[in-house]
């Protein structure tokens, strides 16, 4: 077995379920607050799908770290397998962690139309745990 591209691939796949877990929290709030909005007759927010589909991303740099290790894999096993599990690892608790501030941002914005920008730099600094995971596993 090649443990190598096993830490690749891995590495996907553990950003991907933190994905996963942070849009489906991100979303439950999202919906929940297009609840309100239609039970007290107020226009809900569009805006609101930024906040649930923002954890999706980390799937992609997971997708990203993955193609740029495949090549490399072979040459140190042990050190990608090591690799592709704690990257993957910081990039799913960072999908997780922006889930939950996204979930945070739709209360607070479906209740009070107030705030998009406030709340969704919250939610770019859940984001830029993993992309600091990524890049500087990419260049390690």
């Amino acid at each position: 077995m090649d443990f190598g591209m096993l830490g690749a691939a891995v590495c996907m796949g553990i950003a991907a379920i933190g994905s996963a877990i942070g849009i489906g929290t991100a979303g439950q709030a999202a919906i929940g607050a297009w609840k309100r909005c239609y039970v007290n007759n107020k226009p809900a927010p569009f805006i609101l799908t930024v906040f649930a589909g923002a954890p999706l991303t980390q799937t992609i740099y997971g997708f990203l770290l993955m193609n740029s290790m495949k090549g490399k894999a072979d040459s140190n096993p042990g050190f990608y397998l090591g690799l592709g599990i704690a990257s993957g690892l910081a990039m799913c608790f960072s999908a997780i962690a922006q889930g939950k501030a996204g979930a945070a941002g739709s209360d607070a914005l479906g209740e009070t139309g107030k705030g998009f920008a406030q709340y969704i730099m919250v939610v770019g600094l859940c984001e830029t745990v993993a992309l600091f995971a990524m890049v500087f596993s990419m260049i390690a």
